[in-house]
């Protein structure tokens, strides 16, 4: 079979052009043209008959188009590269639109994730790449088609060893109790790359009648540099809450490690409390919103497009990931 064809939808060029850099060839051409009632054409420019296809598309609201725009692009843009009889359909979706919506937890709830799928399925979608997604187990239920759940520890980890490895004691914390397992598995990671063991704890969080409850730290934190992990970032309130209790428990230094900065516009305000020294987040998702300086000093932005061209230098070669993505 012929070398595989790297697409990149509008949003997502700038990364896919360094992750065709990273894989030693160009984005494939495609046309993405607007109509004034508010529809559009899209369409690869080049053939795809017989060939692998990657299409890189980050499903995030942003300044030109908003998150059910560009779902709908992707799911136009599969159907038409299937309608041209491409061998194989691969999506590698760094950030995927209502994947948190996975479960009924009122009456009549929709289970959003679960009609995504069934969505990007129906145009002949043959796998599904994502980063990070809030809950993995029902992200692999959810699809019929081969799914991939990319780590973003498998980013962060090597990029934040080097300057931690002499900083003193560690603690990886999670913000609640459903990211606990994340927290843990980005410990274990952590503690192979330095070689020492690292404490972990948690933090409380209920919810009652719509209203958010935070509560106490479980775990050790004293003296320690804390890395607050989790998929994402949003409004930032439970996470400065972690980092306050954290604080309050005696905490030296207080980082957050992200895969996804979504950050809403109330992210400025909570984002610059003085508890939380840094924000540590992957490039899969632009961080568009934050425009208060105090919170801009405090962001890194950790690049993707190696991590995800050699998942798909992978993927085409036929070998296994499991190495990759466990690092």
């Amino acid at each position: 079979m012929t070398a595989p064809l790297l697409f990149a939808l509008a949003g997502t060029r700038d990364l896919g052009t360094a992750v065709a850099a990273r894989l030693g060839t160009g984005l494939a051409d495609h046309e993405e043209r607007p109509f004034e009632d508010g529809e559009f054409k899209i369409r690869p420019l080049q053939s795809v008959r017989n060939r692998r296809v990657f299409v890189l598309a980050s499903l995030y609201g942003d300044p030109q188009l908003g998150v059910n725009d560009k779902l709908m692009r992707l799911l136009m843009f599969a159907g038409a590269l299937r309608d041209a009889s491409a061998h194989e359909i691969n999506l590698v979706l760094p950030y995927l639109a209502y994947a948190r919506k996975d479960r009924r937890t009122k009456p009549r709830d929709p289970v959003s994730l679960r009609y995504l799928a069934t969505m990007l399925e129906s145009v002949g979608t043959d796998r599904v790449v994502t980063l990070e997604v809030h809950n993995p187990a029902a992200y692999q239920n959810a699809f019929r088609c081969v799914t991939e759940h990319l780590e973003a520890a498998a980013v962060q980890v090597p990029a934040l060893a080097s300057r931690l490895d002499g900083a003193g004691a560690i603690a990886v914390v999670s913000p609640d109790t459903g990211g606990y397992k994340r927290a843990q598995d980005f410990r274990r990671r952590l503690e192979r790359r330095l070689g020492r063991a690292i404490d972990t704890a948690f933090v409380e969080k209920l919810r009652s009648g719509g209203e958010l409850f935070h509560g106490r730290l479980v775990g050790r934190v004293t003296d320690a540099t804390v890395l607050i992990v989790d998929d994402l970032i949003v409004t930032g309130r439970t996470l400065i809450h972690a980092a306050r209790v954290c604080r309050a428990a005696g905490a030296r230094t207080v980082m957050a490690v992200a895969a996804h900065g979504v950050f809403h516009s109330a992210a400025n305000e909570h984002l610059a409390d003085p508890a939380l020294d840094r924000i540590v987040i992957c490039n899969g998702v632009t961080p568009w919103r934050i425009d208060n300086p105090a919170v801009k000093a405090k962001l890194e932005i950790l690049d993707i497009a190696p991590f995800l061209a050699a998942v798909i230098a992978a993927i085409d070669r036929g070998e296994s990931l499991t190495e990759r993505l466990s690092g």
